[in-house]
């Protein structure tokens, strides 16, 4: 009787137990759902980072920064060969060379006793959460704080998170502090000592890492954080500003370094490190170690000028999604910044949550000199002609040509603003999008700017007959619209279903209380939920 040939999987698989034991000895893992953001935030493991199928040729390289790195890969089925093995194949294309399968996918990790959580940015919420537990950090209810406002009292509201988010919804008198400028801007913003402040978000974790980093700090001010931020403020009845705009000031020489000796001091005791730029240089070209190096100010003086080879990450935002920022767990992480306040205070945090993190020292204001952030892509597999938006224009006007639009972008983007007639496409989803489109003799694909839409061009040719004509719209829907020519709003031709986002509780204004609720009892378990995963190496001080 002959011998059953042997297979040779295409990919190894790593087990559930070899992954925690990998995550226990904090070597360094980058665990990717290749799933669309809704269904990962229905349950994923903690240190999952999610990276959709549709979008690795455009995050990879700067998520995953060292191709040697250690990937375990999963998606929907079990075998992995829905997501998963695409997913693996593509990142084994762009240079990686230690991609493995989840053994069993999501169900086996479940299977083996493996912890899953919900929503996103988990391991940055349920540290949060631990704060709180173990600093008892000090919190008032929607309805006292808005007592104190209508009585006028000694009070300065400051709102920690990114500007777009506090202009959407805000508690009445509002100041737009993201949390990385807390420490830098409070004495500015409440000079008397007597003043309260209190920090809100829209939820919990800004707010209380907030006051937490203002009490950590020293500040002399009573501080308190919004108990349950704005999802709290409507919950109790109560109206949210639409559209403030009110930002924090600059800050006098004397504040920055008071404040800069604070943070420094809050940081080393944390244990973060001090860093050279030669010593950064040198570390981002160690082709055995994941370093990434993260400019925490804000975008606008990134923009003015930064050094080289440096993601923006405000700080605050940065403290909150780790997961997206830092995708390879075990990494080493570089903050910089040019006041010495935003780099060590978010630092602080990063190396109580278990990073492995140094702040850059000695760097001088003409380092900061590259105004240009640009990252390598890697290049198509397949390309295509490019059609200028007046050759679009005039296709579309002919209804003989028979010529469809798909468009790649987020969904989001999708439905702020689109080419008339355009269907929205899903490229973990292509053959369904294709499926609701009409067909057409000429496809002309499209996103944002045109970046998204070029790796689709493989796989569109792959549903499609070789006679029809594919081509990219040159310059995306930016373009088309530079070009004079209006977008059209709303959820119009969907291709797929907009599970490519995951629909916060607590963002927009018209949540249902249901959800917004159950959203607050998930974050009060995450503590217990932490406990039996047991990974997290998270040392609150």
């Amino acid at each position: 009787m002959e011998e059953a040939e042997t297979v040779t999987p295409e990919f190894a698989e790593r087990t559930f137990a070899d992954i925690r034991q990998t995550l226990l000895n904090r070597d360094e893992i980058a665990i990717l759902d290749v799933r669309e953001e809704d269904p990962f935030a229905q349950a994923h493991p903690l240190f999952a980072a999610n990276m959709p199928l549709g979008r690795i040729e455009l995050e990879a390289w700067a998520r995953i920064p060292r191709r040697n790195t250690t990937i375990v890969v999963y998606g929907d089925s079990p075998t992995g060969d829905d997501l998963a093995l695409p997913a693996a194949r593509m990142l084994r294309r762009l240079g990686y060379t230690h991609v493995t399968l989840l053994a069993g996918g999501l169900q086996g990790w479940h299977n083996a006793g493996g912890e899953l959580f919900r929503d996103v940015n988990v391991p940055s919420k349920s540290f949060g959460e631990l704060v709180e537990s173990k600093r008892h950090t000090p919190s008032l209810s929607a309805q006292q704080v808005k007592a104190l406002i209508d009585a006028n009292a000694d009070l300065v509201v400051m709102d920690a998170r990114r500007f777009d988010e506090y202009q959407t919804m805000s508690i009445p008198t509002g100041i737009s502090v993201p949390g990385a400028e807390l420490v830098l801007r409070a004495r500015t913003l409440a000079p008397n000592p007597a003043t309260r402040i209190v920090v809100n978000c829209a939820g919990r974790t800004r707010s209380i890492i907030g006051t937490q980093s203002l009490i950590n700090a020293g500040i002399p001010n009573p501080v308190t954080a919004l108990r349950n931020g704005t999802i709290g403020w409507t919950l109790a009845g109560q109206e949210l500003i639409k559209g403030a705009n009110q930002r924090f000031p600059e800050v006098s020489e004397e504040n920055r370094q008071k404040s800069a000796a604070i943070a420094q001091s809050v940081a080393i005791r944390a244990g973060v490190k001090r860093v050279s730029l030669d010593e950064v240089r040198a570390w981002l070209a160690d082709a055995t170690r994941t370093t990434y190096l993260f400019d925490v100010r804000t975008p606008e003086e990134f923009s003015a000028g930064h050094i080289p080879g440096a993601r923006s990450a405000p700080g605050g935002q940065l403290v909150q999604e780790t997961d997206h920022q830092a995708a390879v767990r075990g990494a080493r992480l570089v903050l910089c910044d040019t006041d010495g306040v935003r780099a060590n205070m978010s630092a602080s945090w990063l190396a109580q949550m278990g990073w492995d993190v140094a702040v850059l020292q000695g760097a001088t204001p003409a380092d900061f000199n590259n105004r240009i952030a640009k990252h390598p892509l890697p290049e198509p597999v397949a390309s295509a002609p490019y059609a200028t938006p007046a050759q679009l224009k005039e296709w579309l006007a002919d209804r003989n040509s028979h010529t469809i639009v798909l468009d790649f972008s987020p969904s989001a983007q999708f439905v702020k603003g689109h080419i008339h007639s355009a269907w929205w496409a899903l490229r973990s989803q292509l053959a369904e999008s294709l499926k609701r489109a009409y067909k057409g003799n000429r496809y002309v694909l499209t996103c944002t700017n045109g970046s998204l839409s070029r790796y689709a061009v493989a796989d569109i040719k792959a549903l499609l007959k070789p006679e029809v004509e594919v081509l990219l719209l040159q310059g995306g829907n930016q373009a088309w619209e530079y070009s004079g020519n209006k977008l059209q709003t709303g959820e119009h031709q969907l291709g797929a279903e907009r599970i490519d986002r995951y629909r916060r509780p607590y963002e927009g204004t018209d949540n249902p209380v249901a959800a917004m609720q159950g959203y607050l009892d998930w974050e009060f378990g995450l503590v217990e939920q932490l406990g039996r995963d047991g990974t997290h190496h998270f040392n609150v001080l």
